[in-house]
């Protein structure tokens, strides 16, 4: 069975909202799968999965690249983990008051592409809390991803 990992990253609960949406996506097309926040996740969790997910909002205060504090050394240590044959995929929430409009999105992709991982589907980034369209784009996110995932096997 097609193991998924999801790993979020939410403050207000809208990332985690985007989260629980892949993962009823996911689960829906008969894949295993495990979610967790991401303070409380090891990258080499990534090791035992297919797929791998990252959901984050990007702080605007952040120090580095937006990402918030709790991801820190996730990405630190995704950015030195061979990924080599998995399939990936990240999304997130932003808030385009800020200029930098859902950074960590690109930041997380980006450190994904170092890993060797193969991209499934392109990033998608919200605006606040997932609407219906958003919802729409999550689900044609996943999609993608499972057909890649299913034409690469």
């Amino acid at each position: 069975m097609t193991k998924v990992k999801i790993v979020y990253a939410s403050m207000t609960g809208n990332d985690e909202d985007m989260a629980d949406i892949l993962s009823e996506d996911f689960e829906n097309a008969g894949m295993q799968v495990e979610m967790s926040e991401i303070s409380q996740t090891d990258v080499q969790d990534f090791q035992q999965a297919d797929i791998c997910i990252v959901v984050s909002y990007t702080y605007s205060d952040g120090l580095e690249g937006h990402i918030p504090d709790e991801g820190l050394d996730f990405y630190h240590d995704l950015l030195e983990t061979n990924l080599t044959g998995k399939t990936f995929g990240v999304c997130g929430s932003g808030d385009t008051f800020y200029q930098d409009f859902a950074l960590a999105v690109d930041n997380f992709e980006q450190a994904f592409q170092t890993t060797g991982a193969t991209m499934g589907a392109p990033s998608v980034k919200v605006e606040l809390a997932p609407d219906q369209e958003d919802i729409a784009r999550l689900d044609q996110f996943a999609q993608t991803i499972i057909n890649h995932f299913q034409k690469k096997d």
